[in-house]
């Protein structure tokens, strides 16, 4: 009887260290989940002026960097490329990115 309360306390073990992985995996998964938070208030920074901005295919006239962005991130967002940014912007620093920072785009 012995053998029995051993192997069913092993298949419990195993059981809950494989529950013990999927809730990381979920919490993981939960905190990573693109961020759209459902709002549906377009792009996050973005500062849309003028009359036909973000309508008429304009890139809206400026972008207020948030944190974790990168050029790159924000060409993306924006439609701009990373090499008009930087000639509109020739005092910012690619590589240090401060949250709030106004960037232009047009």
């Amino acid at each position: 009887m012995k053998q029995r309360s051993s192997a069913s306390a092993r298949a419990l073990a195993a059981l809950a260290v494989i529950c013990g992985f999927l809730v990381v995996i979920v919490v993981i998964a939960g905190s990573l989940g693109g961020g759209e938070d459902g709002s549906g208030s377009g792009t996050p920074g973005a500062v849309q002026t003028g009359k036909a901005a973000g309508k008429g295919g304009k890139p809206p006239q400026a972008y207020v960097v948030q944190n974790g962005d990168t050029l790159t991130s924000i060409a993306r967002k924006t439609g701009v490329s990373v090499a008009r940014i930087q000639a509109l912007n020739p005092g910012v620093d690619p590589q240090i990115l401060v949250s709030g920072e106004k960037l232009k785009l047009r």
